[in-house]
């Protein structure tokens, strides 16, 4: 992969499409508008790298990989000859805007800018930005390095070209890509996250089930299955013929469930401290780090068999 993509802002998801994206091979720019954080981030990025090394995920040495990142003392630095953007700054619109038209006016004429945002819709983060049409969202999964899929999510002025340009960056540094044909709150991954989270705190507030017994159905159950087929593809795999025959089959029970026209759980309720006490019984705050350090490192099992299964196809 022989281009060169800017990393803004470095938190843990700047620090890790760092990694993502010298591992395919870029040049990697990295600048962060707070003093001292690029550097501060450099060894927490090669401690990412080193990771990755022990799962068996890098083609070459991590000092390879970590050569061809280069942190940059400021925004037109790491701008300079940057074919694609990619920025994460904090959540916030007026910090997205007064960046993005940071970016917008010290970038290459055509490089893409893309933003790591969860939720803000890119026809906000990017009114009045002067190059409009290539500018979008690029939404990954925490973190981008770990999990294959990201969101491309265009604003109303976003051209094709631009849409294009950044799907096949993120195909070529080995990313299955979800492009969205317009804008929606909460863009695709999280509205699907959402609808689970609902149901999961409605049956944590009727009684019906503890937290730990949704996280089981989910991790032992539905996420094994969803690992290797999505649900369209379940359904269709579940009925003889298919998915039109599923729904004959299946529908009614779906329909008599009534499943999201109940009211929403309020999740700062007291379903909030059911399910604070359960999971605080069972990892102490303190103990977070670890546990996602731990956390990582089956999802590079799980990275390494996708990218065993795409070099064999």
């Amino acid at each position: 992969m022989s281009r060169r993509v800017a990393i803004i802002g470095m938190g843990l998801v700047g620090r890790s499409w760092a990694v993502d994206f010298a591992r395919a091979g870029a040049r990697v720019a990295l600048w962060d508008a707070m003093d001292g954080v690029v550097e501060t981030s450099l060894s927490q990025t090669r401690q990412l790298v080193s990771d990755m090394d022990g799962a068996g995920l890098l083609s070459e040495t991590p000092e390879a990989i970590l050569s061809r990142i280069n942190p940059c003392s400021s925004l037109s630095e790491a701008l300079f000859g940057a074919d694609y953007i990619q920025e994460n700054t904090p959540e916030r619109i007026e910090v997205k805007h007064d960046v993005l038209t940071a970016i917008e006016a010290n970038a290459q004429p055509d490089a893409v800018i893309a933003s790591s945002t969860s939720g803000l819709l890119p026809s906000a983060m990017f009114e009045n930005i002067a190059s409009a049409r290539r500018c979008l969202v690029a939404h990954p999964l925490n973190p981008p390095h770990l999990i294959p899929a990201v969101e491309l999510v265009p604003g109303p002025a976003t051209d094709a070209a631009s849409l294009h340009t950044a799907r096949m960056i993120l195909e070529e540094t080995g990313h299955v890509v979800v492009t969205l044909q317009r804008e929606i709150a909460g863009f695709v991954m999280n509205r699907l996250q959402g609808a689970v989270l609902d149901e999961a705190f409605r049956l944590v507030e009727q009684g019906i089930v503890g937290p730990e017994d949704v996280d089981i159905a989910l991790r032992d159950g539905l996420a094994m299955r969803w690992s290797v087929v999505g649900p369209f593809e379940t359904i269709d795999l579940n009925a003889p013929g298919g998915v039109f025959d599923y729904i004959d089959r299946y529908g009614p029970m779906y329909d008599d469930l009534s499943i999201g026209s109940e009211g929403r759980a309020d999740w700062k309720g007291p379903v909030r401290d059911v399910v604070t006490a359960d999971r605080r019984a069972r990892l102490a705050v303190d103990q977070i780090p670890a546990r996602t350090k731990w956390r990582d490192a089956r999802l590079a099992e799980i990275a390494r068999n996708h990218l065993d299964k795409r070099e064999k196809s």
